[in-house]
């Protein structure tokens, strides 16, 4: 009779913070631990000891466990371990590691996401210190970034992550799989504090409410009630014309954002930093969200080496109207933010527009004058967007309102 023996993790080259083992059941001799790792003199006691209680707490009492570790942290190995375990035996318990108490925030349906950080979800050293960037938000990814035959293991490893890593207020959002793969991702994030779901290639309203269906399920079964906001990406023909559609499908959908390297093949086009071939598809999406009332999130900008390229599109993107764009690496967090900031030109003339208003609502006046140009309540109501937003970015004291009334 042969073996079915579980293997789990990365062992590339550039595979640091991970491991991989394989793990072969046997009918006697205890259980053995063959270790390989450049810490072991440091840690092989401590890394036997996590295998143990990994093994134990699955009821496994003989098996052959092989580990080449290069620096797994222990929820990351634990993971591992366990989504090799249940390649071999069938079971439902989990072994998890202890919530951190600063992980336990929600976050608001208005919250601040001009910058949104992808992490792809099955590489650990790409997560580990995302929060010290600072994005607004940080996306562990289970869909484009997870190869198929990576997918399921992959989601002990962002469940764990979720438990496990300090995200520093970083908004916690997973993108998780098309279709049913996508619904069973839920169960792995739903109940470990996830504060928001993307949901890739919308096209109609349908799936959004099987996802809320899901959540709704999960949140009952472990006793939760903290909200959960959807994120749904356009990234085809279908779901450009039905963005209105999806936009208004559900209450707690805080966003849309557009995919444009899908969109631009579904439509067979080239994708250019001009965006010509994209101008009609981001019109509809960015003007179904605001006529919706929620945000309007833009692609990422794929070249991370191309700073230039990046600034002339978040100025674009800006221009249009979008509040904010995801980030595949870094350094591209930065230039988002400043330049999706009101620049000190558009700050100087909202204070004197917010301000003079205020002058003038004082005196029982709709309508009021600056230099020659007239100021109406529109005219207000974008001058106090760029306010709250120099707020938000730490460009204005949080009193500033205040001090105006």
């Amino acid at each position: 009779m042969n073996t079915k023996i579980g293997t789990a993790g990365n062992k590339g080259e550039k595979d640091r913070s991970d491991c991989y083992l394989s793990l072969e059941l046997k009918t006697s001799g205890g259980i053995q631990i063959d270790l390989t790792s450049k810490v072991a003199a440091l840690y092989q006691d401590a890394i036997k000891d996590l295998c143990n209680s990994v093994l134990t707490h699955f009821g496994i009492e003989h098996a052959l466990l092989k580990v080449e570790d290069k620096g797994a942290l222990p929820f990351v190995m634990a993971a591992r371990l366990e989504a090799a375990v249940k390649q071999v035996i069938k079971t439902d318990l989990e072994f998890l590691p202890e919530m951190l108490t600063e992980n336990l925030y929600v976050t608001k349906k208005e919250k601040l996401r001009i910058s949104r950080l992808f992490l792809p979800g099955n590489t650990p050293s790409l997560m580990i210190n995302a929060g010290i960037h600072q994005p607004n938000a940080i996306i562990i990814d289970l869909e484009d970034a997870i190869a198929v035959h990576k997918k399921t293991e992959a989601r002990f490893l962002v469940r764990n992550a979720l438990r496990s890593l300090d995200f520093m207020g970083s908004e916690r959002m997973v993108r998780i799989n098309q279709g049913q793969m996508g619904l069973e991702d839920l169960d792995f994030v739903i109940p470990h504090n996830v504060n928001l779901i993307m949901l890739p290639k919308c096209e109609d309203a349908t799936y959004i409410h099987r996802v809320n269906e899901r959540i709704e399920a999960i949140q009952k079964r472990s006793n939760q009630s903290n909200p959960v906001w959807l994120m749904p990406i356009i990234e085809s023909a279908m779901g450009v014309m039905k963005a209105m559609e999806i936009a208004q499908s559900a209450e707690n959908i805080v966003a849309i954002t557009i995919g444009l390297e899908d969109y631009t093949a579904d439509i067979g086009a080239a994708r250019t930093n001009e965006g010509l071939e994209s101008f009609f598809a981001r019109s509809q999406v960015l003007n179904a969200c605001k006529a919706s009332g929620i945000q309007a999130i833009d692609s990422v900008f794929s070249d991370v080496g191309d700073i230039e390229g990046l600034i002339e599109n978040v100025k674009h993107s800006k221009s249009l109207g979008f509040d904010g764009m995801g980030c595949l690496h870094p350094r591209q967090i930065r230039v988002i933010h400043e330049h999706f900031a009101p620049n000190d030109t558009e700050l100087e003339w909202a204070i004197k527009v917010v301000t003079s208003f205020n002058d003038a609502n004082a005196k029982g006046e709709g309508v009021f004058s600056i230099g020659t140009k007239m100021i109406d309540a529109p005219v207000v109501k974008r001058a106090q967007r760029n306010i709250d937003l120099a707020i938000a970015m730490g460009r204005l004291s949080p009193d500033w309102n205040s001090t105006q009334q």
